[in-house]
């Protein structure tokens, strides 16, 4: 229906950039998104190695493909499976920033992709982690207790079938849900205030990430009047996740004045292992 409905348009003679056998290209390409994984920006190369085809067809220009590049490296993370429906509204962006040069917000099309891959995530995750591949995994484990080959097989086509078709439609849906979504709004004049909120969204995001993910603690105690007061508890009591906090916040100055993020990680890897020794961690 999404490929239909691409024809259509292109067939009404509208401006498209963008086709399918592209469209196509970003769904392939999405399969590497995990490729160089790390945890400075997770899967942010991937997502620029899928979005190649688009940005190398829609940017002639030296300069214009620079930044583009440059933009489509910054932080990401995501269940692999919805990636490409995320991609897809990339591609629809980067489209109308293409054709609309200097009128559209390009920040925009970062924004959207940070407000998209926290609720995606939550949702990928139950369906793919928490339901797909535990049936697949049950049956496939079942025979495959029996000596049965079909077992590993089953698994891998159980789980795939839904995975592929997810990530095929996700990519145009995702482009054409992004074309419409973007004319819409551009009609009724809330591109502003949706870039606006998605940016609130963004944030929120990784601020949840930084309080669930950021482990920080100290068993630290300090002698008062003959009684042992642990120190993380009174800090918990002031606020709670003070200290992982302050260590983000810390680092994030560090990232300001331009100490390259290598060093910054080996003085965490170093300061853990003092802090171990010494006991203060």
């Amino acid at each position: 229906m999404e490929e239909k409905q691409i024809n259509h348009q292109m067939d009404a003679g509208q401006d498209e950039l963008v086709d399918k056998k592209t469209l196509r290209r970003v769904f392939w390409r999405s399969f590497h998104l995990q490729g160089s994984f790390n945890y400075e920006r997770m899967q942010a190369l991937g997502y620029l190695y899928a979005m190649i085809p688009i940005l190398l067809k829609l940017y002639p220009k030296k300069s214009d493909l620079a930044a583009a590049l440059k933009r489509h490296l910054e932080f990401f993370n995501t269940t692999p499976a919805v990636s490409s429906f995320v991609m897809g509204i990339s591609t629809a962006m980067e489209e109308k920033n293409a054709r609309e040069k200097g009128v559209f917000d390009s920040s925009s099309i970062n924004a959207i992709k940070v407000a998209l891959m926290g609720p995606l995530a939550g949702i990928g995750d139950s369906f793919f982690w928490g339901t797909f591949r535990v049936i697949a995994a049950g049956i496939g484990i079942s025979l495959a207790s029996q000596g049965n080959i079909l077992g590993a097989i089953l698994f891998l086509v159980l789980y795939n079938i839904p995975h592929f078709f997810l990530r095929y439609k996700g990519t145009f849906w995702g482009y054409n849900q992004g074309t419409t979504l973007l004319s819409s709004l551009y009609e009724k004049g809330n591109m502003e205030k949706v870039s606006y909120c998605a940016g609130i969204l963004g944030l929120i995001v990784i601020g949840a990430m930084t309080g669930t993910l950021v482990q920080f603690t100290t068993p630290l105690e300090i002698s008062i009047q003959g009684a042992a007061v642990n120190l993380q508890d009174t800090l918990d009591q002031i606020m709670p996740n003070i200290l992982p906090l302050g260590l983000t916040l810390l680092l994030f100055l560090l990232l300001k004045k331009g100490i390259k993020v290598n060093y910054i990680m080996i003085g965490i890897i170093a300061v853990g292992i003092l802090g171990k020794w010494a006991g203060i961690l």
